[in-house]
């Protein structure tokens, strides 16, 4: 009989560090109780880390104690086999021994020999021990995996089959399901993912094919594009005779609802890209989820790891004249507001060049007569393309060193005068950032003297999430370029950023 596994708090826990609200859990495992699913997969177990892991990332004693009391349905925990050794599993699992009912290994299929003596010493402690084999898309690619899986017998209650990269199709999960079953005679499950949303109908081919487990999370919560929805699946089995309390399930639903609207988790044209090509979702996620990136870059870094290159562009080393003093124009509305000051004085500046942290602000320098240059990262050359015509385009774009983590893009009409930077030297954080860059074209001028325009900084005492992670980024390369650097930074117009040195535009007319 199919036996369902949900994972939310485990798989979920990828948007939330694994952090989950005592209401929220409660609400969860009430609804749980109530529905027709067997096993419940609440986190992880690990080993200390440096980076933060929330409660889920752990399921500390007193966690599943507490979950143990009011479930009525198996528990499971998983283990990332890549740092987990049968040395660490006293500490891990000894101390939940009776709090959890299976244990599931994350497993890359090129560690599967090691993972089956892991697998052995968990079994010998009395849990039941689930295989969750990634990368489902790419096992023939790994030299005799298959073929190793009747090695299975007699250790594993579960052999997963886990599309990972979120991309097979009904056809492939019943072939690769074939395969399996004619090499084990272990209990066999489906675990997938729905970056091109194909997280139902691969289940359904699973259950087709006569798999004994299928996972799913409470609104496709999940790492990168996420799961079947858990919804979804009942209601379709509801319809096949499976009894299914649907006021129970909206309400678990409407506990989690909260959480979707801040993380907005699901598909979207990168994972698409990403699940057909099977490239990890870890990577993606991080692009996604910083705000900072545009649909497009992002896509693009996808593509070239699609096609295996470093960039999908190069070009010429940046050679320029020196200047001892050069202006650096960022976005902030200061430097529209003092605009008739800002030019007054680059017009009593004529050697000094200009340097455009982001375009947004560009058309009103375009009559100014100074060297300009363009920093493009990110989304920056289609702004260009919206703010400042072919016409009006009169200087060089400037990129980062290659390769470019999100890859290249330049506006057709600046390719012939665009340059990259051999190195950011001057600090070994956020390299990618239009501020680095700009600072670092000082560099390569020989500036001496270098002045801001327009970097305001965030006002009030909440800042959205992109607000933040910009002002700390800005801040650290202020301070880096300070510290590295002689040249002497002035904001000329108002400014957040304390450890920017701040005069006023107007003493200088």
């Amino acid at each position: 009989m199919l036996k369902i596994l949900d994972c939310t708090l485990r798989d979920g826990g990828y948007y939330t560090n694994w952090d989950f609200s005592a209401d929220v859990v409660d609400a969860y495992i009430d609804a749980m109780n109530q529905l027709p699913i067997d096993y419940l997969e609440v986190g992880y177990r690990n080993n200390p880390s440096e980076e933060y892991l929330g409660k889920f990332g752990y399921s500390p004693i007193s966690v599943l104690k507490h979950i143990k009391e009011k479930c009525s349905k198996k528990i499971v925990v998983m283990l990332n086999e890549k740092n987990t050794t049968p040395h660490d599993l006293p500490a891990l699992l000894t101390p939940i021994t009776g709090l959890a009912d299976m244990v599931r290994l994350a497993i890359d299929p090129s560690n599967f020999d090691r993972a089956l003596i892991l697998a052995q010493a968990v079994k010998d402690m009395g849990f039941e021990v689930g295989f969750n084999t990634m990368y489902m898309s790419k096992w023939h690619e790994y030299d005799g995996f298959l073929n190793k899986l009747n090695q299975l017998d007699g250790i594993a209650d579960l052999f997963c089959m886990v599309d990972s990269f979120g991309g097979v199709t009904p056809r492939e999960v019943k072939e690769i399901f074939q395969k399996v079953k004619s090499m084990t005679s272990c209990p066999i499950g489906f675990h997938g993912h729905n970056n091109l949303q194909l997280g139902l109908i691969n289940t359904l081919a699973a259950i087709e094919c006569g798999v004994d487990y299928v996972d799913a999370t409470i609104l496709g919560m999940g790492r990168g594009a996420g799961n079947l929805n858990m919804e979804l699946l009942l209601t379709y089995l509801n319809k096949q005779g499976l009894d299914v309390d649907f006021n129970v399930l909206g309400e678990v639903i409407t506990a989690f609802m909260p959480l979707y609207e801040e993380h907005k988790w699901g598909t979207n044209l990168p994972y698409m890209i990403a699940g057909a090509n099977s490239i990890p979702q870890k990577e993606v996620m991080s692009w996604v989820v910083n705000r900072a990136y545009s649909f497009n870059s992002i896509v693009r870094a996808v593509e070239n790891k699609k096609n295996k290159v470093k960039d999908n562009a190069r070009y010429p080393m940046l050679k320029s004249n020196t200047a001892a003093k050069v202006l650096i124009v960022g976005g902030g509305n200061s430097s529209v507001e003092h605009f008739d000051a800002i030019e007054e004085f680059i017009l009593a500046n004529p050697d000094m060049p200009i340097v455009f942290v982001t375009a947004r602000h560009a058309s009103l320098y375009k009559s100014v007569p100074n060297r300009k240059i363009y920093c493009l990262i990110g989304n920056e050359a289609k702004r260009m393309k919206k703010n400042l015509s072919e016409e009006d385009y009169h200087g060089i774009c400037l990129l980062s060193p290659y390769p470019r983590v999100m890859g290249t893009e330049v506006p057709s009409f600046a390719e012939d005068t665009t340059f990259e930077l051999p190195a950011i030297s001057f600090t070994s954080y956020y390299k990618d950032s239009c501020t680095a860059v700009a600072l670092q074209a000082c560099i390569e001028l020989s500036a001496t003297e270098v002045f801001v325009v327009g970097y305001d900084g965030y006002k009030g005492e909440i800042l959205s999430e992109k607000e933040m992670v910009l002002s700390n980024e800005n801040k650290v390369l202020f301070e880096e370029f300070m510290k590295s650097n002689k040249a002497i930074l002035n904001s000329l117009t108002p400014s957040l950023y304390k450890n920017l040195n701040i005069k006023s535009i107007y003493q200088f007319l």
